[in-house]
């Protein structure tokens, strides 16, 4: 692979950088301990530094050589998951209950060794705005950097991401010039009934086959009225309802997702399951509350800038290794929000086979530190690209 070489020459201290985050893994808008490492690093490289966007994001300015007033963005994530750990491994993480199960860790240590090369040779014209946002699992951190003035502060006209990709071949870089990942909104439906004695069931109207024919309808949305070339996900995944086993409970509550890459069969979705959940509660005469949640948009790239990712991409892998629009993924990103307002462009990096089906979100996955040079090499040939001098 054609990696910077001074900046594979610090692969053991990017390594060392990645182990120490993974070992202090905090969830959506309390990653304090990341953000001070953070900008410790950056402050170090002699990077300009700006906190407090979006709670706890971290925005490193960094100009190059010459007058230009061009800018862009490049972007990782910082905050880990509520889960535990199972690895056994000497950088496993420190605190009960957190982990970094999806790699963020490996993507801030990327975005740090491209800020520390580019702080020293500044071969570029413009400025470079590092973004390391928060709350990227669930918690709409890209969203809240945005509304806190991400794009009004910094004038950048282009932002950039990444992501790992376990199950991608190492060397291989995945790039879609349009959607790559998935809408991702949340539903939640109670069905009330009359609760009672469970011998007597002719006495009150009993919820549960009502919330049972529910969750199977809800099935048909995507056969029946999705058109069929279009990709969607209903899916329910919570299902509460009693407290004692002779008793017939006075409500069901029902929760789950809906997935798709389009704002018509978003919208679609919505529509449907909402008109579901009331006509399956009025065929069993039961009462319902329907709460739809939006969550984050469909993350779809430019073409343009996906086409411009492609080229440096393959400056550090080779044409070969470039897999033109992958399968995109059901899984949601909230990167979409950033490229809702700039254009930009998200790829997956290939991390290899995952050890032992510890895919992403896995209690036994772990970043594969294979990719902090190649990683880093791309964000900045990618700078020096988009900013030439």
């Amino acid at each position: 692979m054609a990696v910077i070489n001074s900046i594979a020459d610090r692969q053991e201290e990017m390594r060392g950088w990645r182990h120490l985050m993974h070992q202090h893994p905090e969830i959506s808008y309390e990653e304090v301990w990341t953000s001070n490492f953070i900008a410790e690093k950056l402050t170090s490289f002699g990077i300009e530094v700006r906190r407090g966007m979006g709670k706890t994001g971290v925005v490193g300015v960094l100009r190059g050589n010459g007058r230009s007033d061009a800018a862009i963005g490049l972007r990782a994530d910082m905050d880990a998951l509520p889960m535990q750990e199972m690895n056994t491994f000497a950088h496993k993480s420190e605190t009960p209950g957190r982990m970094h199960a999806c790699g963020h860790d490996g993507h801030c240590t990327m975005l740090l060794g491209a800020a520390q090369y580019l702080a020293e040779t500044r071969n570029f014209d413009g400025t470079v705005y590092f973004v390391f946002q928060p709350a990227e699992e669930g918690g709409c951190g890209g969203e809240a950097m945005i509304k806190d003035g991400l794009f009004d502060k910094f004038q950048m006209r282009s932002i950039w991401g990444m992501h790992n990709w376990p199950g991608m071949d190492v060397g291989k870089v995945g790039v879609h010039d349009g959607a790559c990942m998935a809408a991702a909104d949340m539903f939640e439906i109670q069905l009330t009934g009359i609760g009672g004695h469970a011998a007597m069931p002719d006495m009150g109207i009993d919820p549960i086959p009502c919330g049972a024919a529910l969750v199977q309808s809800l099935q048909t949305i995507v056969s029946r009225r999705v058109p069929p070339l279009q990709p969607a996900v209903v899916s329910v995944t919570i299902f509460e309802a009693g407290s004692a086993l002779n008793v017939i409970p006075d409500t069901v509550r029902l929760g789950g997702t809906a997935r798709s890459f389009s704002p018509e069969i978003r919208s679609l979705l919505q529509t449907a399951i909402q008109d579901v959940a009331e006509s399956t509660a009025k065929a069993y005469g039961c009462k319902i509350a329907f709460e739809w949640e939006p969550g984050y948009p469909p993350t779809i790239n430019h073409a343009e800038s996906a086409a411009r990712a492609t080229a440096i991409a393959s400056h550090i892998v080779g044409a070969d290794n470039i897999i033109a629009n992958p399968e995109p993924s059901m899984g949601a990103e909230d990167f979409a929000f950033m490229l809702a307002e700039k254009p930009g462009a998200y790829i997956w990096l290939g991390a290899g086979p995952a050890k032992e089906g510890a895919m992403l979100h896995n209690a036994n996955y772990d970043f594969n530190d294979e990719l902090l040079a190649t990683g880093a090499s791309y964000w900045a040939q990618l700078v020096e690209s988009e900013l030439p001098k």
